[in-house]
């Protein structure tokens, strides 16, 4: 992994923490939490506050992930919000982080000031013994609260306050404001400056979890469905209405079509959809040649071309129908019939602009492996994986490729891949016609098998 730790392609823009006082804050918070201590006193973290090289130390990198349910973090900064999220066993996790923070930045600006804060991301299963128990989270409750108890001690003197105002003789009540006066040393002037955190609480019933060998729960749709990484059986008797593994292809293809959950990549006859075609008719080739053992340094798209004919019937059929994608995009040559039974099928879509675009992508990333820019970007934990069993030309050329032409502009890259993105006036981008989709799209071939 070296050469992609390297490019910043493996734990990139993860927080630097290397102050005393904020390594000492983190310490206190890891105790508060874990009962665990640190002796480094340099590191980095992720959105959750959780850090690998902590992780190595302890022996242990799911510290603040016991079960893979019920994540713990430590927030040190805010600006923990850009990082990514690290081991993450549910794929909501990271947006909960996200907008929690997003929600609270004031007042955790105000709070991680002078200490850090700690908490858990909360649902109703303590462990996930079988996969019923995923049909028992609903909702993700936020616990939070600096380690010192500022947000305990606020809610406390919150309600004495209350009670100062509205008890007859509570001006003589000498407990009471001993106990206020108290607290106020600890929460600081909550009439000037209140101390409570919103948005605790989300909704979770879209998502992707690394349990049971990676599932995808799709239960607030119209037709539910729950697809497997893995194979399905094991999975019976489930309170969803459809259960699918991989091997499911037309099903799978009729799942995300009647839900409207994806669309073509090519929505219009242009460049830009030609672009992307071609680039995933190069990774096959790629992918095909590294196989074969050839050197892959400073390949062109000239080089890639000639090894295309050279190799031609070693391709295999998922660069047959993308090739025939893209003689119609480029020279209007005759539409390609390809069905959801084709190689092809799911390398031709990209999710649609629904709230579960980043899900799907996730998913049609996962059916679609040998498009390893697709892979990195939406399912990084599978391109790992994967990343690990190739040979070291292709290593190579991988982290050069998503170095060179994803990571110095990441938001380009992806608005150009997946669409749905603003340009830089603020406007949506103009939707093309719908009979024009229809005309691309083989949503039709869907519908025969």
């Amino acid at each position: 992994m070296k050469r992609l730790i390297e490019r910043g392609l493996m734990f990139g823009n993860l927080v630097h923490v290397a102050s005393p006082a904020l390594v000492e804050r983190y310490d206190r918070a890891l105790e508060h939490l874990t009962g665990k201590h640190t002796e480094l006193t340099d590191f980095h973290i992720d959105i959750s506050g959780y850090s690998p090289e902590i992780g190595d130390e302890l022996g242990d990198h799911l510290y603040l992930n016991h079960s893979g349910v019920n994540r713990q973090f430590i927030l040190l900064t805010t600006d923990q919000k850009r990082a990514p999220l690290l081991n993450a066993t549910f794929s909501t996790n990271h947006d909960i982080l996200r907008r929690f923070i997003d929600a609270n930045e004031a007042q955790l600006f105000a709070l991680t000031a002078v200490d850090a804060v700690a908490g858990e991301l909360v649902n109703s299963v303590m462990h996930m013994g079988d996969p019923q128990a995923l049909f028992d989270i609903r909702t993700i409750r936020i616990e939070a609260d600096t380690t010192s108890g500022t947000l305990r001690h606020a809610t406390e003197l919150t309600g004495l306050v209350d009670r100062f105002r509205t008890e007859e003789d509570a001006w003589f009540d000498d407990v009471l404001i001993a106990r206020m006066i108290s607290l106020a040393g600890k929460s600081g002037d909550i009439t000037r400056n209140p101390v409570k955190l919103t948005e605790t609480e989300f909704e979770q019933r879209n998502f992707w979890t690394s349990h049971f060998g990676g599932l995808y729960v799709f239960q607030d749709v119209e037709h539910p469905a729950l697809i497997s990484s893995g194979e399905k059986s094991g999975l019976d008797d489930l309170p969803i209405k459809y259960v699918f593994d991989f091997s499911d292809r037309n099903r799978i293809a009729k799942f995300l079509d009647y839900n409207d959950l994806v669309e073509p990549i090519i929505k219009a006859p242009g460049l830009d959809a030609a672009a992307i075609l071609q680039q995933k008719m190069d990774f096959i080739v790629i992918d095909t040649a590294s196989d074969g053992g050839m050197d892959l340094t400073g390949l062109t798209r000239a080089d890639l071309r000639r090894l295309a004919r050279q190799h031609h019937s070693r391709l295999p059929l998922e660069y047959d129908g993308l090739s025939g994608l893209l003689n119609w995009a480029e020279n209007g040559g005759s539409w390609p019939r390809i069905t959801s039974d084709h190689p092809a099928y799911f390398y031709t879509l990209r999710a649609a602009d629904t709230p579960n675009r980043d899900l799907v992508n996730r998913l049609l990333a996962e059916l679609t492996l040998l498009d390893i820019r697709q892979l990195f970007i939406c399912n990084k934990p599978v391109f790992y994986r994967r990343y690990m069993t190739w040979s070291d030309a292709k290593k190579d050329y991988v982290a050069y490729f998503l170095s060179r032409e994803y990571q110095v502009d990441k938001a380009g890259a992806r608005a150009a891949l997946f669409g749905h993105e603003p340009d830089m006036t603020g406007d949506t981008p103009e939707t093309p016609a719908a009979d024009m989709i229809r005309r691309v799209g083989p949503w039709g071939a869907v519908g025969r098998v």
